[in-house]
């Protein structure tokens, strides 16, 4: 939003018609109106955005993905395989085969590149195909399955390949920067700005790996004598978290290090994941522990309210676990009190970080109320009503299928 100074209005001016003022005076004036229609002009020049609201051709079997301001559609083609249509706005940018089944499960731009991920013609492998984000043209394929960590690409090898390996790819030609064999459960970690993979096999070392490089950065063997018979392997918030004894024990390591932090019992736990400056527990059954990452310590815990969406101040948004209608809630990151219940409200999937947090409420009619949920704790703003369902949204598109099959592409303000 452009702000312009017109000044200070003052109330306590002289009555009656101000004196004419001298030449003087008057020049800078009309020096500020020409100005003034210049700048109208200027803008009356600039061309006008977009449209706010347009529809684009779907079908059944169809699949929509946002990248930036372009919408990729994933729709049957004339034959019997697939194809990739790319659009900005309405106008079509390009359209392209799809190799296989034709079945996308993701799509995103890398780089210039556009990424899509899917079955390969068969249950077990998969591939990755690339085209040229401008052009569409096809640029470079591999087997087995692409996607990024931070700013990082990473292949996982098909399934039906008899030495498992992670490779690093170079997302614009498809070179191979390294390759270590996959061992065991995988794990991630890139939101502090250093991307880290973790393999972490049954028995012997847990590495850790510079995703970049493909470097060891640590490595040590966690069970040295009698590995656990069942557990699952998680990264979270700098730590490696190992859930074991059937989901009653959380034990943390330092990322750099391996070493251990802290080791607590819980009743029972399926996941642990962020929520703002602690740990969040989450048993099958809903609700959460809050945990303190540096010592295990729980803080708080919740019977109705799991899945934290989001962390602003020292407030989280989270959903609603135990009555089963839906909604969300806003609780005090502190110590779990409730904030406010907003009952009806669907959280909308991003395809892109950064974007805003809208949800969704229905109307009737097939229609639903839009808003952008602030965690003030008051009603959430509303950004209007949209006639669809399945919404998707990015940083500057939201994109729901209608009735018949189209798709409604609502540019956010």
């Amino acid at each position: 939003m452009t702000v312009i100074d017109l000044g200070e209005l003052r109330h306590d001016a002289p009555p009656g018609p101000a004196p004419r003022p001298p030449r003087a005076v008057g020049r800078p004036f009309r020096l500020l109106v020409v100005l003034l229609v210049a700048l109208l002009t200027l803008t009356a020049a600039t061309p006008p955005r977009g449209p706010v609201e347009w529809t684009l051709p779907g079908g059944l079997g169809s699949a929509v993905f946002v990248a930036g301001d372009v919408v990729y559609v994933v729709r049957p083609n004339r034959g019997d395989g697939r194809e990739l249509v790319a659009y900005r706005e309405e106008r079509e940018l390009w359209r392209s085969p799809l190799p296989g089944a034709g079945t996308a499960v993701s799509v995103w731009q890398q780089e210039g590149r556009v990424m899509v991920a899917g079955p390969a013609g068969n249950d077990e492998d998969w591939e990755t195909v690339t085209y040229d984000a401008a052009t569409g043209a096809e640029v470079w394929r591999r087997r087995g399955v692409a996607f990024a960590i931070g700013r990082v690409l990473l292949s996982q090898s098909a399934a039906s390949d008899p030495r498992p390996s992670i490779t690093r790819v170079d997302p614009t030609d498809g070179r191979t920067m390294w390759t270590v064999p996959m061992t065991g459960m995988l794990g991630f970690d890139y939101g502090s700005g250093v991307e880290r993979m973790v393999l972490s096999p049954v028995t012997g070392q847990t590495v850790v790996v510079d995703a970049r490089t493909g470097s060891r950065l640590a490595a040590r063997d966690l069970h040295p004598v009698q590995p656990p018979a069942q557990r699952q392997v998680l990264t979270v918030g700098g730590l490696l978290l190992e859930i074991r004894d059937a989901g009653r024990t959380v034990e943390a390591y330092d990322l750099d290090t391996l070493r251990p932090r802290w080791t607590v019992e819980q009743k029972l736990v399926d996941y642990v994941d962020s929520c703002g400056a602690l740990l969040c527990a989450a048993p099958p059954a809903g609700g959460m522990t809050a945990l303190d990452p540096a010592t295990g310590a729980a803080r708080w815990t919740v019977d109705r309210w799991a899945g934290v969406a989001a962390a602003r101040g020292d407030r989280l948004l989270v959903g609603d676990t135990a009555t089963g209608t839906g909604g969300l809630a806003v609780l005090g990151q502190a110590d779990g009190h409730l904030i406010a219940e907003l009952d009806g409200w669907t959280l909308v999937p991003q395809h892109e970080s950064g974007g805003p947090l809208l949800a969704t409420r229905p109307l009737g009619g097939g229609r639903q109320l839009l808003a952008e949920m602030d965690l003030s704790g008051g009603p959430p703003p509303i950004r209007g009503v949209i006639t669809g369902t399945d919404c998707t949204t990015g940083v500057t598109l939201l994109v729901c299928r209608r009735p018949g099959g189209d798709y409604m592409v609502r540019r956010l303000p």
